[in-house]
């Protein structure tokens, strides 16, 4: 299975995603500076991980190539709640697994609810309650 692809850092944009150290990140912040004399203009890229919420960045000539996760936004049912984790049915595939609740999802989470997801490195993060 094809977990990124590659692009060019001068494609990057604010809100896009980019792998960090195996990492995938949303970008929140782009700084270029101007071509010299002899090469590429620079790009310094700020990023913030979407699994540990830890801030990366990637300083790298615009021309360069950078790995992009692939990302797929999901749904699934909530089957039930225990604690701070919580077993979810994929909508499509039926497949049931566990999930970390973020701490601002728990109390409206429960059992029969509607989530949307996003699935990248063989990872989940539960996004939104439908």
């Amino acid at each position: 299975m094809v977990d990124r692809i590659f692009g060019s850092m001068g494609d990057l944009k604010i809100g896009k995603y980019v792998l960090i150290d195996d990492a995938a990140c949303r970008v929140v912040s782009i700084d270029k500076s101007k071509p010299g004399k002899h090469g590429a203009a620079k790009m310094n890229v700020v990023a913030i991980g979407l699994f540990d919420n830890i801030k990366r960045t990637i300083a790298k000539p615009s021309d360069a190539d950078v790995e992009i996760p692939i990302i797929n936004r999901k749904r699934a049912q909530v089957v039930s709640v225990t604690g701070t984790s919580a077993q979810l049915m994929d909508l499509e595939s039926y497949e049931t697994f566990e999930a970390e609740i973020p701490e601002d999802m728990r109390a409206e989470l429960e059992a029969g609810k509607e989530i949307q997801y996003l699935e990248a490195m063989g990872r989940r993060l539960l996004t939104r309650v439908s």
